[in-house]
């Protein structure tokens, strides 16, 4: 370094806050006699990104008990996905409806 030089001092790197996960909500999906199964299946696929075989699986074992687990997803992209399938089973006129618990 030469004579004249200044010396800047050293800078700390700024502290990284602290954050708490998301909890976790296991979503749910009911079954009800008017929504068509290749409806179910649709929605399970474009909007639960759930694959074709396990989406089949998972409408018929709603189908079958009235109730199925689909998937466990932080509390926001829960409440989400299943205000976004609810709008649009909506729009083609079906009850089909999701809920969502804590794990």
């Amino acid at each position: 370094m030469s004579p004249g030089a200044r010396t800047l001092p050293r800078r700390q790197p700024a502290p990284v806050p602290q954050t708490d996960l998301e909890p976790m909500y296991r979503v749910i999906i009911h079954n009800d006699d008017v929504t068509p199964m290749d409806f179910v299946v649709h929605i399970l696929e474009r909007i639960f990104f759930v694959s074709g075989p396990a989406a089949v699986k998972i409408m018929f074992t709603a189908h079958t008990t009235g109730a199925a687990y689909v998937q466990s997803l932080p509390k926001a992209e829960a409440q989400n996905r299943i205000g976004r399938a609810h709008f649009a089973a909506g729009l083609e006129g079906y009850p089909l409806r999701f809920s969502m618990e804590p794990e």
